[in-house]
């Protein structure tokens, strides 16, 4: 997943410069915390979207967080290829289009239920992408946890929202894929601020459809930048660090912590409470997100390209 270049460049993460077993966790620690900052940042937006629809608020989210990136990288516009800016306006779109289907997945269905629907992408995406065949046994361990952590089943919810999630969790898919090309094609975040400006400059028709005069509430301007903060900045930087050091297998199968991590704090900020089934499923999704992280970094040589 990485390069010469790109393990030893001044944009690299600090932990790359660690020794090699602190380098190594360092990515882990990254991931984690992305995944806790976006989980009860998209549990805060559950609670905004009666004031300003799904739409309005993937459209305030992106907004916010490509001004404050923008501001933080400024991102020089000279200088790339081609290939380049090709790459880094798939990925936003990729971005603004992951968003938007996510968050008409949780306006119709609860948020537990969407990130286990959605963490279905990364898990196909770790099968495909990786290259031992000990990442099957733990990506199939995690698949099953997601499955349980659903009951079995979801034949209660409303069809609509499963097809939302499910799309959402194809382009969480592809999200890894364009994430890490971006952050070896551009230094630190450079490529994730402008991405993030083609994201919200797609939503942005949309959301002005559904939201129109809501926007510009004070209050839901100040809940929608609080989002964006937690569910964008943070999070997109730190995997976006994190996939220069991890292989998209590794990084695939982490996100199978989502769901454990949506349940906690659909539980801590929207009241929903936790079955003894679900918390056993959680704790097998942890176990293959370990196991997966344990064999990388077991291996002790850098990562490889993805597939």
């Amino acid at each position: 997943m990485t390069s010469p270049s790109t393990t030893t460049s001044p944009s690299a993460v600090d932990p790359a410069a660690a020794p090699h077993r602190r380098g190594s966790l360092g990515p882990v620690g990254l991931v984690l915390s992305g995944g806790v900052s976006v989980q009860f940042g998209a549990a805060l937006a559950v609670n905004l979207m009666p004031r300003a629809g799904a739409l309005g608020v993937v459209t305030l989210r992106l907004l916010a967080a490509a001004v404050v990136l923008l501001l933080v990288c400024r991102p020089r516009l000279r200088g790339h290829s081609r290939t380049d800016w090709g790459t880094v306006i798939v990925f936003g779109i990729t971005l603004g289009a992951m968003n938007g289907l996510f968050y008409q997945a949780v306006d119709r269905i609860p948020l537990g239920p969407a990130v286990t629907l959605e963490v279905l992408g990364p898990l196909a995406l770790s099968v495909l992408a990786s290259r031992r065949a000990v990442n099957l046994v733990w990506a199939g361990l995690a698949l099953t946890g997601v499955f349980l952590l659903g009951g079995g089943g979801f034949d209660g919810l409303d069809p609509v929202g499963v097809a939302f999630a499910l799309g959402a969790g194809a382009l969480w898919a592809a999200y890894i894929v364009f994430s890490a090309r971006t952050g070896r094609r551009f230094p630190q975040a450079d490529g994730l601020a402008l991405a993030m400006a083609v994201g919200a400059l797609l939503m942005l028709p949309l959301g002005i459809a559904e939201s129109g005069a809501k926007l510009t509430d004070p209050t839901t301007i100040a809940l929608g930048s609080a989002v964006a903060i937690m569910s964008s900045v943070l999070p997109y930087t730190l995997e976006l660090l994190a996939l220069r050091r991890l292989p998209a297998s590794t990084f695939a199968i982490m996100m199978s912590l989502e769901p454990a991590l949506a349940a906690t704090a659909g539980f801590l900020i929207l009241g929903q409470s936790l079955s003894a089934w679900q918390a056993a499923a959680i704790a097998l999704v942890i176990g293959a997100s370990m196991g997966a992280v344990r064999t990388q970094v077991g291996r002790g040589k850098a990562p490889v390209p993805e597939a």
